[in-house]
């Protein structure tokens, strides 16, 4: 394969295989990536993770708050990469970024294009309940993920698949899609697909994504929760406290109470709760200040009195 010049452009943990593979495999000039921000209590400034990859191996990084400023726009033309490789970078790219790079600029993006462009699409095919997802590289143009596609991968969802699984595995997933999509860009064999039929947007996440409606069906609750582990969770409120819900069970019975009726919450039958069809069972929760933890456990150390009813109305 031929030794590209590469600026590569990424941001979160799923863009560091990506990095890695063309680390590997190509001459990266150095790697762009979004400005430190301040997490914790103490507000303490944390690098990206792929800043921290780059770093322990030795590749210049930049981190400009915008990439299309004229300043930051001619130091990309002065570096003269053959290409550029977006991954989940978190920025969009001018048409004067796009035209830099003679071999153009690729995206390895977490979906099946046409569907689910946008800045969330592993989590909301989970939340939305489709069966499948994958990842498909393509030559970016200037609309939101809207350019030729180039190759795709399938991964299963199954029905208790939560988002990390689907994001691990579309991690690794990429990267090896990137490097054969690289390996036929150098041998000339690589073909370029507009994009046709249906599409949808996967937009960004908010916390209060999570917030748990119980009058809704307990298949969409069940997906809400999974396609919300492990960020940033979905929640409900008890007696004004918030408890975050990790991993939850359809069960087959009618709910014959009111929306967010704790049904039971004991060691012998579990927590249930009513949901706008069926009894929804939450197997993993985290109560305020504690850590996630199995609802038997929870049980055990702290009983719910019953009546109770988890909140139903959106924020």
């Amino acid at each position: 394969m031929k030794k590209f010049r590469v600026i590569f452009m990424g941001t979160p943990e799923f863009a560091v295989p990506c990095l890695a593979a063309l680390h590997a495999s190509c001459e990266v000039l150095g790697v762009v990536t979004q400005p430190d921000k301040p997490r914790g209590r103490g507000k303490k400034l944390i690098p990206t993770p792929v800043k921290a990859w780059a770093a322990e191996h030795g590749l210049p990084v930049w981190q400009p708050e915008k990439v299309k400023t004229e300043t930051f726009t001619s130091f990309l033309e002065e570096q003269k990469p053959d290409l550029i490789v977006v991954v989940a970078f978190g920025q969009i790219l001018s048409q004067r970024i796009l035209d830099i790079p003679p071999y153009g600029c690729i995206n390895v993006h977490a979906s099946l294009l046409p569907r689910y462009r946008g800045a969330a699409p592993m989590q909301w095919c989970v939340i939305n309940g489709e069966n499948k997802t994958g990842v498909t590289t393509m030559f970016m143009d200037a609309g939101l993920d809207t350019g030729d596609m180039l190759l795709k991968a399938e991964f299963p969802i199954g029905e208790d698949t939560t988002l990390e699984e689907v994001h691990d595995g579309l991690m690794g997933m990429g990267a090896k899609l990137l490097m054969e999509t690289l390996e036929a860009l150098s041998d000339g064999t690589l073909e370029r697909h507009p994009q046709e039929g249906e599409s949808n947007y996967a937009p960004m996440l908010t916390k209060e994504t999570g917030h748990i409606d119980w009058s809704k069906p307990a298949e969409e609750i069940h997906n809400l929760v999974r396609g919300l582990n492990s960020w940033p969770g979905a929640y409900t409120y008890l007696n004004g406290q918030k408890f975050k819900i990790w991993r939850t069970k359809v069960t087959e019975k009618a709910a014959q109470a009111a929306p967010g009726t704790i049904l039971t919450a004991d060691k012998a039958d579990g927590l249930r709760v009513a949901a706008g069809d069926k009894v929804l069972q939450i197997l993993e929760l985290q109560a305020p200040g504690k850590k996630k933890m199995a609802a038997a456990d929870y049980l055990n150390g702290h009983g719910i009195e019953l009546p109770a009813v988890f909140d139903v109305a959106a924020e």
